[in-house]
């Protein structure tokens, strides 16, 4: 995508980034955890029939002027040109999510992630995978167990391919694996239609946010259950009732911007075939 029109100072007010813009590791560690926590992860457009638009001027009026936040490939084009503007150097890539599944299950790349080239080596950064997304850049490297803002992280060797994994309580959870070769914009494009209009994917059924909090703690919200999750792996869960008490979550705790108008429609698709037991694994 051309990042030409990129509002840097917008990205930068949006996610409430007053600090250094130098392109080095520190600054692109309060990068990535300002945007993490200022624009939740949400497909909520994807309910009503609306495909994510992947270019700048779509992303900017939404994420950074509509109040709204977006799935991997939304999220992570957004930073990237972020990153961009401030003179990083990065690579594209995707990832096969193993989240809820065994580590080696043959699964497509859905995910898009980037890896930002820095004088201490190739860091891992992605803003766009709901819950677990790390709130911290990675060293892309196996077996280094490095801590985060919220879980403690690591990456390990899976035929080439390096897994992320993120330490929940006392075990470890795998979350997807690094496809090591660098991706055309065209693929995103491929992929971003895919799971906005394939009738399995859970984005066209469910209302899904995410956002990572204070003290450690994430929230995810999966259609009525809310669930905030501690990093020693103690959960506190509440079920919605009404659209009075998902205006007020959405807008006043994942800060999301939602009219009435189209959150009345979303809850009419949850009704009618909407997940009804646990969350999908992904979103767990």
């Amino acid at each position: 995508m051309d990042d030409e029109g990129f509002d840097q100072e917008g990205w930068l007010t949006r996610i409430g980034h007053s600090g250094p813009r130098t392109p080095t590791l520190e600054t692109l560690r309060a990068l990535v955890f300002a945007h993490a926590h200022a624009i939740s992860y949400e497909s909520l457009d994807i309910m009503l029939g609306r495909v994510p638009q992947l270019d700048v001027a779509s992303l900017q009026k939404k994420m950074i002027y509509s109040g709204r936040g977006g799935y991997c490939f939304e999220q992570n084009m957004l930073f990237r040109a972020g990153l961009r503007s401030l003179g990083y150097r990065l690579t594209s890539l995707q990832g096969r999510v193993v989240r809820g599944l065994d580590i080696d299950a043959p699964r497509p790349a859905i995910h898009m992630l980037l890896i930002v080239h820095l004088h201490e080596g190739d860091y891992l950064a992605d803003v766009g995978f709901g819950n677990l997304a790390p709130t911290a850049p990675l060293l892309l490297k196996p077996d280094v167990e490095q801590d985060t803002p919220h879980e403690t992280m690591r990456f390990i060797d899976v035929g080439g391919e390096l897994t992320l994994q993120s330490r929940l309580g006392d075990q470890w959870a795998h979350i997807y694996r690094v496809i090591p070769y660098p991706r055309y914009d065209g693929e995103y494009e491929i992929t971003n239609w895919y799971t906005s209009t394939h009738p399995s994917a859970p984005y066209l059924s469910n209302m899904i946010a995410a956002r990572p909090g204070p003290d450690r703690t994430r929230m995810t919200l999966f259609n009525a259950r809310v669930i905030v999750r501690h990093s020693d792996g103690r959960s506190e869960r509440r079920t919605l009732d009404g659209i009075d008490q998902y205006s007020s979550v959405l807008r006043e705790e994942f800060g999301l911007n939602v009219p009435d108008e189209d959150l009345a429609k979303m809850l009419e698709i949850v009704e009618r075939r909407g997940a009804k037991g646990a969350p999908h694994p992904f979103f767990s």
